[in-house]
């Protein structure tokens, strides 16, 4: 089975544009403000035009928001999927008052920690933020891959964090994950994704499974 790939924290149309020709199955957007990731609802519609026709769902990245703010970005950004740091109760409710795909993102420190519940469509796992952390996820830490191995998962997931083209896929081997999420691990500097890495990253997360 295909492993899937989502490049997340799109800033600019180079990297947008080698997401869609190396086949990424998710592009995602960022709104959380304190991210080097971050983009405006404006500058987020002229990226997510460019999708349009391609096949590729967009997903726009969210931590704690307000309705009004997961609004103003739906006024002007036709996502497909919302990605939310928020807990279970309040992503199940965001899903119900907006109509949409919801993803919950779970940071874990062990195994103890993986969810066994879950009411939205996709779960994103990854390695818990330091206590000093200015944000929730996007920090470039790695998960122990083999935490994940063999988990009975309540829904589908991606293992996202300190993903990069040289491991991906022995992450995916270690952790059976089927589904990937990157975004400083194929940057040439914060939010500018470089082509080359976007590729490599894709075609080998593509072939872990027979490699």
């Amino acid at each position: 089975m295909s492993v899937g790939v989502k490049i997340c924290g799109l800033t600019e149309e180079r990297g947008l544009d080698a997401c869609l020709e190396y086949g990424a199955d998710w592009i995602g957007l960022n709104f959380f403000a304190k991210s080097p990731r971050y983009v405006t609802p404006v500058r987020a519609a002229e990226l997510a035009r460019r999708t349009s026709g391609t096949g590729s769902v967009c997903v726009g990245l969210f931590v704690e928001p307000t309705d009004a703010e997961v609004t103003e970005v739906l006024d002007a950004v036709p996502l497909d999927v919302l990605q939310l740091y928020t807990s279970p109760e309040r992503a199940l409710l965001l899903a119900q008052t907006f109509g949409k795909e919801v993803w919950l993102s779970c940071p874990v420190s062990s195994r103890a920690d993986l969810p066994v519940q879950c009411g939205v469509q996709r779960l994103v796992i990854e390695s818990r933020a330091p206590k000093d952390a200015s944000r929730p996820g996007g920090n470039g830490l790695t998960l122990p891959w083999d935490v994940t191995a063999g988990w009975t998962a309540p829904a589908p997931w991606i293992l996202a964090g300190g993903l990069t083209p040289g491991n991906v896929g022995q992450a995916v081997r270690m952790s059976d994950a089927p589904a990937v999420d990157v975004a400083s691990g194929v940057e040439s500097a914060p939010g500018i994704k470089d082509p080359t890495a976007v590729k490599l990253f894709i075609e080998r997360a593509r072939s872990a499974r027979i490699a």
